[in-house]
Formats: C-alpha cells, sequence, structure tokens
C-alpha cells in the first residue's frame, strides 16, 4: 500500500485532528498528532451535532457515529419562546426510517469517543507548534520544545487561534461578531424536556438556549451583544466573565434557576469571533481543516460537523491519489467553495439576529 510510506502530522487533538488521524490510520497511513497541551483538550460544553456531520462520521466509520448517536440526545423539537416564557413557535423534527438524526452532546463525550478509537501510540502530548518549512517534497515541524518532525504532509487542525494558518494563508485576523457567550452543563431533572432545544428569543436574535445533552444534565446557553473594550481586541476570552445580573434576570424563573445552579467549573465564557474567507486552505504539503480554515459564526451549527467533513474528503483524496500534492488540490477544489458558502451564511444570520458590531 502506497500510503504506508507517507508519513503525515496532524497539529491539534481537537475533534478535527483527532477524527482525521482515525481515518488515515486506518488507511495505512504512518500518523502523528501533536497537541500542545499535556493531556486530552476534552473540556467544553454542549454541542448540538447536525445531521452533516453525523453523515461526514458514518460514512468514516460507522461504529464511532453509532456510539455517539447512544450517548447523545436526538433532536425533535425546536421551541422558541419569549422573555416572559411564553410560546412563540415549536417545530417538530421528523426522521425518516434509518436516518441519522442531529445529536445533542456533551463535547467532552465527543472527544473521549473519539479517542477511543485513535491509537494512543500516535499521539504526542506537550508539543506545541512553533514553524515549519518544506523542501525536497518534505515538510519539517518545529515544536517550541526544541524537538522536530519531518514527513510528507503537515495538516493544521489546531483552531480558530492556529499557528499553522499564517504558513498558508497570511494576515488573516479574528472578526468578533458583537457578543459575548456564556455556556455551561448542569444536572437537571425538571426544566428542560429531552430532544427539545429550547431558544429564548430577544428582538430578532437568541438571548439564551437550553438543550439536554444525556437523562441527567442540561447544556445552557447565554448571549450577550457587547462592545468589546479596546484592551480587549483579539481576545477570545474576557477579563471579566461574571454574567451581569440585570441581564440574566430578563430570562424567565425557572430558565434563570438553571443557569444560576450551575457550577463555576461547568461554565465556559468567550467572545465570539469567526475569521474571514482564506484565499487558500492549501500551501504546498501544508493543509488546514476545521476552525484553523474556516472559523465560523455558531449560527448554522456547522463548526464540527464542517471539520469532520474536511477529514473526510481529505482523507479519501489522499487513499485516492498517490501524488500528495495532486491530492491536496483535489481537496482545496472540493472544500474551499463549500466553507465559504459555510463562512458567508453564517454571518450574514449572525448580522440579521441583531448583532450590533459591524463586520467588514
Amino acid at each position: 500500500m502506497v500510503a504506508s510510506n507517507y508519513r503525515i502530522g496532524i497539529i491539534g487533538a481537537g475533534a478535527s485532528g483527532v477524527y482525521l488521524a482515525i481515518l488515515l490510520i486506518r488507511q495505512g497511513f504512518q500518523v502523528t498528532l501533536f497537541e500542545k497541551a499535556p493531556y486530552p483538550r476534552t473540556y467544553g460544553c454542549g454541542i448540538f451535532v447536525v445531521q452533516s456531520g453525523m453523515k461526514a462520521l458514518y460514512q468514516g466509520v460507522p461504529e464511532i457515529c453509532q456510539n455517539i448517536i447512544n450517548l447523545g440526545v436526538a433532536v425533535k423539537t425546536f421551541e422558541f419562546r419569549n422573555l416572559r416564557g411564553g410560546l412563540i413557535n415549536s417545530e417538530s423534527v421528523t426522521y425518516e426510517e434509518n436516518e441519522l438524526p442531529g445529536i445533542l452532546i456533551h463535547r467532552k463525550t465527543v472527544l473521549e469517543t473519539l479517542l477511543d478509537a485513535l491509537p494512543s501510540d500516535c499521539l504526542r502530548f506537550n508539543a506545541e507548534f512553533k514553524s515549519v518549512t518544506q523542501t525536497d517534497g518534505k515538510v519539517i515541524a518545529e515544536f517550541k520544545d526544541g524537538s522536530s518532525w519531518e514527513g510528507d504532509l503537515l495538516v493544521g487542525a489546531d483552531g480558530i487561534l492556529s499557528k499553522v494558518r499564517p504558513f498558508v494563508a497570511s494576515g488573516i485576523e479574528l472578526c468578533y461578531l458583537g457578543d459575548i457567550v456564556w455556556r455551561g452543563v448542569v444536572g437537571d431533572q425538571v426544566f428542560c424536556p429531552e430532544g427539545h432545544f429550547i431558544v429564548y428569543a430577544r428582538g430578532r436574535g437568541i438571548y439564551a438556549n437550553f438543550y439536554k445533552i444525556d437523562s441527567d444534565r442540561t447544556h445552557w446557553g447565554f448571549f450577550l451583544e457587547k462592545e468589546q473594550e479596546q484592551s480587549e481586541v483579539g481576545l477570545i476570552n474576557p477579563h471579566n466573565t461574571t454574567i451581569p445580573p440585570a441581564e440574566l434576570a430578563k430570562l424567565p424563573d425557572d430558565a434563570r434557576a438553571v443557569i444560576e445552579s450551575t457550577p463555576a467549573q461547568q461554565m465556559v465564557c468567550h467572545y465570539s469571533h469567526d475569521i474571514e474567507l482564506l484565499p487558500q486552505i492549501v500551501q504546498g504539503r501544508i493543509v488546514l481543516i476545521g476552525d484553523a480554515a474556516h472559523a465560523k459564526s455558531a449560527t448554522r451549527s456547522k463548526g464540527m460537523a464542517s471539520g469532520w467533513e474536511d477529514a473526510l474528503s481529505l482523507s479519501r483524496y489522499l487513499t485516492a491519489d498517490a501524488d500528495i500534492p495532486a491530492a491536496l488540490e483535489h481537496f482545496q477544489s472540493e472544500r474551499l467553495p463549500i466553507v465559504h458558502e459555510y463562512q458567508r451564511t453564517s454571518r450574514e444570520i449572525s448580522q440579521k439576529i441583531g448583532r450590533r458590531h459591524k463586520i467588514g
């Protein structure tokens, strides 16, 4: 098998990087997955994996897809409420026989499921990427601890703050979308019915959402439009992560109680960003996937799903074509228009639902 002669390095052991590693290893490639943290990054809160993401899992590794279905909750109803708790609209979700559902699940559960399918000897921790050079058909990655790796292809799967991205497309900055987001996971047996995705609307946009991620726990998100302080421009996390009490008080008592009962260690807070459309996601033998290539607003819930789509597409081209540059050219030709459309429409929705910040 030609694949067994190729060495592929992947920077970033998040959902996209781990899934790509699994696919490539199963095709016989020699894969090393580099993670800057000293342990797997399984932190986070709930996530809605849309059907396109489930399809990308099923087409690559059906058993992983089935495990995600078994461990999560199939979305059955989207319910929209006003800030007084009154029902605005309710939309039921129906599935055809054998149709893959959209899944509500904890991000930690997703990452642990993927990592369980990954050979542990391919994963290298405490490996913070520094730089990369290309020469004579090879790629050499340098790491901050002084170590290096040489291979045939380097994949940047290191997220919105990608350190690999500048070696593919320079000058790409974070674009603030105008709101600060709090998310949390808390035990809940009363408030949120299983399979319901509950949205509290304010004006044209979302003020908060809630959904069950398993039989015992509910994920919530709280969204507040806010001008970014000049000292925090470019930062992912604000200095002050406290939810303003006056804003939280706008929610009905039962919804507010779910958020207020959440321990601090089960909450995250960040500014919402995307990035501009990259003119390319391939440079020589370096390629970007996932948020490193096309970080976008969460309005279409395409973040994790599109990273898995990237991984499936890239693995197929690399398996089908013995020439890596040709495989990368085909991958870019297929994926770039698709992810650009995801980015454009996600940002358009963000702008339509009340974000005050002027983008672009």
